[in-house]
């Protein structure tokens, strides 16, 4: 008994050495898009090696559901069962890719691809991949609740809101095109239609610092939209710094040299009232007189002419 039961033993490792020595089937890649937009079409491809061996079939499911199956050995080959959400384009599939048309929001799911080999072996290998149909948004993010203009010191409160979509977009603000620091971030909100479209409302809200200014005197605010990597769309708002004005300095000119002993001579010699304009105040001139300084000129004059009036005239004596 013992030397047979070494001997099944030893057929028993045979049989598994031969075995792992027979060529079998082998998957090379499964390629299943990520996502794909809805009202598309979405090609899934299974290559593989049968390394020697006979294909008897390829069988594609989704969720776990057959909706395709290739035998090379039928009339014809291919054969599609109906399923939601899964349109085959027969036409364009074969053995080794599968044509998915007008792709739906329920088309979104696991897709597997199994690979049999004929017998005796019926080998058979498998490997599958997610798909997520994704709904677009008919327009891009909006921007509300921001005001045209602000100063230092001011709160900037505004919302962005993304167009409806599946899945939501994810939504990122900035700042004068940096990325906006996550303290200032509220949110996401989500919402969702009948349709089953969401939409997501990302808040943006700060204290305004002279840093959020550029040189030319305005912010810019700046709303990114993204779904996985089919959609990418922002908005941008521009906003002006609205700084309060300082008083203006009083300007004082120093007159130095030639040029302010001519202006001096000028003025003194016009006898005309000069204006410092930088003042905003009228002065007088050198040359000019006040009131009582003319009165006594004026005294003065009438004197000096009533006494060279009597100092002219000769006494003749008369004579009879």
């Amino acid at each position: 008994m013992g030397q047979v039961g070494g001997y099944f033993g030893w057929l028993l490792i045979c049989a598994v050495s031969c075995f792992q020595g027979v060529p079998g089937i082998r998957l090379m890649e499964v390629r299943i898009p990520m996502h794909t937009v809805r009202d598309h079409s979405a090609r899934l491809e299974c290559h593989f090696d049968m390394e020697g061996e006979s294909l008897y079939s390829v069988k594609w499911y989704k969720d776990g559901n057959e909706f395709y199956r290739y035998l090379p050995r039928d009339m014809p080959p291919a054969q599609v069962f109906p399923l939601p959400g899964v349109t085959v384009d027969i036409h364009n599939s074969t053995e080794s890719t599968v044509v998915l048309s007008s792709v739906n929001l329920s088309s979104t799911g696991r897709y597997r691809c199994e690979v049999s080999a004929e017998a005796p072996s019926f080998q058979t290998v498998s490997e599958h991949g997610d798909m997520v149909v994704v709904a677009l948004p008919v327009e891009g993010p909006r921007i509300s609740g921001g005001r045209p203009r602000y100063q230092v010191g001011d709160t900037v409160r505004v919302n962005c809101t993304s167009g409806r979509s599946k899945p939501a977009a994810q939504l990122i603000w900035f700042i004068n095109g940096e990325q906006a620091d996550s303290s200032f971030l509220r949110g996401p909100l989500m919402a969702s239609d009948r349709e089953g479209l969401e939409t997501s409302t990302l808040g943006l809200e700060f204290k305004v610092r002279p840093k959020h200014f550029r040189r030319n005197g305005d912010m810019k605010l700046k709303c990114l939209a993204t779904i996985a990597t089919v959609y990418w769309r922002s908005n941008e708002e521009s906003v002006e710094g609205d700084r309060p004005h300082k008083a203006p300095a009083l300007e004082t000119r120093k007159w130095q040299g030639d040029a302010a002993a001519s202006a001096e001579a000028a003025a003194s010699a016009s006898g005309e009232f000069g204006a410092d304009r930088s003042r905003g105040a009228a002065t007088r001139s050198a040359g000019v007189y006040s009131c009582d300084q003319l009165f006594l000129l004026l005294l003065f004059a009438v004197s000096s002419m009533f006494v060279s009036s009597t100092s002219c005239v000769s006494f003749v004596p008369f004579s009879r």
